[in-house]
């Protein structure tokens, strides 16, 4: 919080830049007096009427683009929940008081989601800044050349529009290189001993959002399983890299030290080796049929959620420490234990799965807690399903979300 009270709709009013904030369908919710200045118009002429209809394309002139433009970056906005920067447009504006005259305007727009706690885009901010006066000092130095000028401003924004269009081409590339490379690093397990379990992976909507979310699954000698779920910060084909390696070292760790805390002591060890490995989050847990016990510590992760054949929900949190990285120097890291009876459900998950914006993670854990009550009876492939249709935004998360569930 700010030690001082701020009014925003005070400062959104004296920003120096143009402003309109507009609903995903496009519709004026508010506008700052910049934009009103510089658009001639008084705010009972805008608020809540459609963009385009206040603002259309001038009518007179057939290579009038501005408008089109324009509705395609703010409907990119809408479908990928990114900000989209545009080339410098010719958008002629009706002149004040003088209707079906228009004026020849030069603006550089930028268009910004404001994205809701589900991740979903609730308002537009449509910046511009207007660079008529410039553009005309240019034309103006040589009037003969005007001609050979706006169509130089014309072929340098086809460029840029190129360019944007490149760059998005790159990243859904990028997305299918990263999205092949977790299928391949986490594939359905098959059965461990004579358990199976149901485990998910859902990638974040958005070209870039990919993440570096990881689970692992461990036969160990006895009637024991190993199983954990990790979370890399950052984004894309490094942090999916950077998964591959930890995953791949905590699963040799725990097949080889004396439990999840030194296994996870290992990885913190190893990931100071790993560029990109900081802060990274995992939790390890082994479950052990013959005394139905779990043993389990947590490097900053969300607690495993055990839920009892009552119905209720033990958050496993008895063993929580910091991120790996977090520490300067080696501290032993804790391990707790948790008993469990026949039919119980263990389920192991990143934060992808319950955080939300602007929201405090333990709304988040409650409501996994209570999803997992009211499908209690469920197996562990229609549960994770479950799971993920309840707790998953409608439109897509903007975070990945790994999931693991045991019945045990």
């Amino acid at each position: 919080m700010s030690a001082f009270p701020i009014d925003y709709a005070a400062v959104f009013q004296a920003l120096p830049g143009a402003v309109l904030l507009l609903t995903p369908q496009l519709v004026i919710a508010d506008v700052n007096e910049a934009l009103l200045r510089r658009a001639g118009r008084d705010r009972s002429q805008l608020i809540g009427r459609p963009l385009f209809e206040v603002f259309p394309d001038n009518p007179d002139d057939p290579d009038a683009s501005g408008m089109r433009n324009l509705r395609a970056s703010l409907e990119r906005v809408v479908a990928t929940g990114a900000s989209d920067t545009m080339a410098l447009q010719r958008y002629d504006v009706e002149a004040r008081g003088r209707p079906g005259v228009f004026e020849e305007r030069y603006w550089s727009p930028v268009n910004a989601p404001v994205l809701d706690a589900e991740g979903r885009v609730r308002l537009i901010v449509h910046r511009v800044e207007e660079v008529t006066d410039i553009v005309r000092a240019g034309l103006g130095a040589h009037e003969g050349d005007r001609e050979r000028l706006e169509a130089e401003l014309y072929t340098r924004a086809q460029d840029l529009q190129e360019v944007n269009d490149r760059l998005r081409r790159s990243h859904a590339q990028e997305r299918e290189v990263v999205l092949a490379l977790q299928e391949a690093m986490l594939p359905a397990p098959g059965p461990v001993g004579h358990h199976r379990a149901a485990v998910r992976y859902r990638p974040a909507v958005g070209a870039l959002n990919v993440c570096g979310d990881w689970y692992d699954l461990a036969d160990l000698p006895g009637d024991r399983m190993a199983v954990a779920v990790g979370d890399v910060v950052g984004h894309g084909l490094a942090a999916a890299c950077v998964m591959g390696q930890l995953r791949s070292a905590l699963s040799a760790a725990i097949r080889v030290v004396g439990g999840p805390a030194r296994a996870l002591e290992v990885l913190g060890i190893y990931a100071r080796s790993v560029d990109g490995a900081e802060s990274t989050t995992a939790v390890q847990a082994v479950i052990d049929w013959t005394t139905h016990t779990i043993a389990y510590s947590s490097a900053g992760h969300p607690p495993p959620a055990l839920l009892h054949p009552d119905g209720t929900v033990e958050l496993l949190d008895g063993a929580t420490d910091p991120p790996l990285g977090a520490r300067p120097e080696h501290v032993d890291r804790p391990e707790a234990h948790a008993a469990f009876t026949d039919d119980a459900v263990l389920v192991l998950y990143t934060d992808g799965l319950i955080e939300r914006r602007h929201e405090d993670i333990d709304v988040g854990l409650a409501r996994l807690a209570e999803a997992l009550t009211r499908h209690q009876g469920a197996g562990a492939e229609t549960l994770a399903d479950a799971l993920l249709a309840e707790l998953l935004p409608p439109g897509g998360a903007t975070d990945d979300a790994a999931l693991v569930i045991i019945r045990l």
